[in-house]
């Protein structure tokens, strides 16, 4: 079907990009659930390089490559979120967690251990776990969730050019959610560090850290809720 959408496109400048959307197609693909097919990615990625053609303006500056990938990467994003297939359990559960990890580390003035999360959700330790679990099989955990493009970091690529407070507001959030990372327990923000920064998938993660794939997905789950816990103020509750 990807074949077929491209052998179709008359467009020389989207023909040039068209192997573009296969490698970030792939590239997501190895970070995320089995489930995911990665025709679904395709489709959405040729959807967004055909918008990118049309909205493309080379007087913002940024390369037609540098704000196609963009806005690629951001449709295959938008389609798996409107293709989620969490059960409304895990969101809910995913919201217990995050406030209780708020209340404790708000109370406490430190990280909030397993121990206390479990005592004040009145579970088990194994339920915890499993949540964690199912919220990195569910779900992308990706700094789009919490407000930010974590290949756009830095950036602030738009069809207009921001206003003066709209710049204001995204740096303040950056700089922010940066000093919300270099706070996280050390192993997590290891973790995160791999997996977006260096883009390690979590086998090797696990190489490095000496922990078995699934720990490396909790791992990155913890990271994502206590993130989410602690920028509160700015991103809101989903």
């Amino acid at each position: 079907m990807y074949d077929n959408l491209v052998e179709n496109l008359h467009d020389e400048l989207v023909m040039r990009y068209a192997p573009l959307v296969k490698r970030i197609a792939y590239h997501l693909k190895a970070r995320l659930p089995a489930t995911v097919l990665v025709d679904d990615l395709l489709q959405a990625g040729m959807i967004g390089l055909l918008e990118a053609a049309k909205k493309y303006d080379a007087n913002q500056g940024a390369s037609f490559e540098t704000y196609a990938g963009i806005r690629i990467r951001g449709s295959m994003l938008d389609e798996l979120r409107r293709n989620d297939w969490a059960p409304k359990s895990v969101h809910r559960k995913v919201r217990d967690i995050t406030s209780a990890i708020r209340e404790i580390e708000n109370r406490e003035g430190r990280d909030a251990r397993d121990e206390e999360v479990v005592e004040a959700l009145g579970i088990s330790k194994a339920e915890y776990f499993k949540t964690l679990q199912d919220v990195s099989t569910h779900r992308v955990l990706s700094w789009d969730e919490i407000g930010i493009d974590e290949d756009a970091i830095g950036q602030s690529i738009m069809d207009t050019k921001p206003g003066i407070q709209d710049q204001l507001e995204k740096q303040h959030f950056r700089e922010r959610l940066s000093e919300a990372i270099a706070t996280l327990p050390e192993r997590e923000k290891m973790t995160v560090a791999l997996y977006y920064e260096s883009e390690l998938n979590l086998r090797e993660i696990g190489g490095v850290l000496n922990v078995s794939e699934s720990r490396v997905s909790q791992l990155l789950s913890q990271a994502h809720i206590r993130l989410r816990a602690r920028m509160k103020d700015w991103i809101g509750q989903q």
